[in-house]
């Protein structure tokens, strides 16, 4: 459990109840006995919740083979023209082999392919792509994706020096 429920586990709920067995054993009252079993009672069942539902909420943890797949930008997140260019213009596909595919496109039409390598690191619980172009790469590769976990999935945020941030989630291409 958290920093919060230890502290007033701690400070609130074990005083209180031994302040009812106290007062329980003296007044010999069974209503201050049916207090402290719901009290605790309430608090098994907060614990039982949270384990349960935790995983529910908590955001994804990646690992290497989470990051195979194709990916398109996300035209949600800014929509309009500009997002439509670079939905037909950029696309990328990661394969299980460890390569990525760059694609600068025409719509359905691929014009350039540029090629790479991806690897990951785990600073903290998920892992980080890293990704290893060819030279001369494209200007949105030039450096690694900032990722952003979601609770179902994740995105990704190639930062260009010609469009800044750029959006990218896994998906299938298709015409608009």
């Amino acid at each position: 459990m958290g920093f919060g429920f230890n502290l007033g586990l701690i400070f609130i709920i074990l005083p209180l109840s031994g302040v009812l067995v106290i007062i329980w054993w003296v007044s010999g009252k069974s209503i201050f006995g049916e207090i402290l079993v719901g009290i605790w009672g309430l608090m098994i069942l907060l614990v039982i919740g949270s384990l349960i539902i935790r995983p529910i909420f908590e955001k994804i943890k990646l690992k290497k083979k989470d990051y195979y797949g194709e990916y398109i930008i996300d035209r949600n997140y800014f929509k309009g023209k500009q997002a439509d260019w670079q939905y037909e213009h950029f696309r990328f596909e990661i394969t299980k082999g460890d390569s990525i595919f760059f694609y600068v496109t025409e719509k359905e039409r691929i014009l350039k392919t540029f090629k790479g390598t991806i690897t990951t690191v785990k600073p903290y619980s998920s892992e980080r792509l890293v990704i290893n172009m060819e030279k001369p790469t494209h200007h949105i590769l030039t450096s690694n994706p900032t990722i952003y976990r979601d609770v179902w999935g994740f995105y990704m945020v190639f930062n260009s020096p010609k469009y800044y941030n750029m959006f990218f989630r896994k998906g299938e291409w298709k015409v608009i």
